[in-house]
């Protein structure tokens, strides 16, 4: 008998889904998710407001995990420091670092505040030994360059939502990095990112939804939600020339492994 379907959506925002009342429609959410073979979720963090959020789904579900941090283009008055996301990430089922990196898309003028806090997230994660899911956006040079400086391989991570070229996804793999590829990839006119999804090494991929934001074909344009990971799955399964049996296997174990998580079946 084959064994089932089974993905894992590596980057979503749980707690800013389009669900009402939330905590009712979530538990329905979970029902239609598994469904369609979609089982594991990283609920990850993006500022001081949703932080109890995603700690209290994941300490409410055991198939939630969760991460700590602060989006590049928030902006606060006070920066965050190694103390403060340590104390952050001393809660239960905190498994990463991030999001965190560099947006030179959205954010001008001198950013090296921007870089500042990167760092200040790269040295909190390599002191508890986790790894860091990184945001970049026309950074791709400073965001690599980082990584090496301040020897972010030694604890390892995730590009998530790549939108990079192929010399940064080899340098990332090459730093211990996965590159975990959203919606964007199943775009009509996404066929550079596309061409880079079919040459990586699928030991190294990821796939997420980063929902609510960016929903796949054929979704684009609607909210997105975590089940909608297995669109992502099978268009990389196609790119690969690769059974979706496979590439639903191989990122799985993928996302087990970077976050240290117990082995599943």
């Amino acid at each position: 008998m084959q064994d089932p379907i089974i993905w894992a959506d590596s980057h979503c925002h749980l707690d800013q889904l389009d669900l009402n009342p939330f905590d009712q429609q979530l538990e329905k959410f979970f029902e239609r998710a598994k469904s369609v073979g979609v089982r594991y979720f990283l609920d990850v963090c993006i500022d001081t407001d949703n932080l109890d959020a995603v700690c209290a789904a994941a300490a409410t579900y055991p198939f939630v995990w969760c991460s700590i941090g602060i989006h590049p283009n928030t902006e606060l008055s006070e920066e965050v420091t190694v103390d403060t996301l340590c104390e952050w990430a001393n809660r239960p089922k905190v498994v990463a670092i991030g999001e965190t990196g560099l947006d030179y898309y959205r954010s001008e003028g001198n950013l090296d505040w921007q870089r500042d806090r990167f760092r200040q997230h790269i040295r909190a994660a390599i002191q508890l030994q986790k790894p860091l899911i990184v945001h970049s956006r026309d950074a791709n040079e400073d965001t690599i360059q980082i990584l090496r400086e301040e020897k972010a391989g030694q604890v390892g991570g995730v590009l998530h939502c790549f939108a990079g070229d192929l010399p940064m996804a080899q340098a990332a793999i090459d730093l211990g990095f996965y590159i975990s590829f959203s919606g964007v990839l199943t775009f009509k006119n996404a066929r550079n990112l596309q061409d880079i999804a079919r040459v990586l090494p699928l030991e190294y991929l990821l796939v997420e939804t980063d929902s609510p934001y960016l929903a796949p074909m054929p979704h684009r344009g609607k909210p997105n939600y975590p089940d909608f990971v297995h669109y992502i799955g099978e268009k990389l399964a196609g790119l690969q020339e690769l059974s979706v049996e496979k590439v639903a296997q191989q990122t799985t174990e993928n996302f087990f492994k970077l976050f240290k998580l117990e082995r599943w079946r």
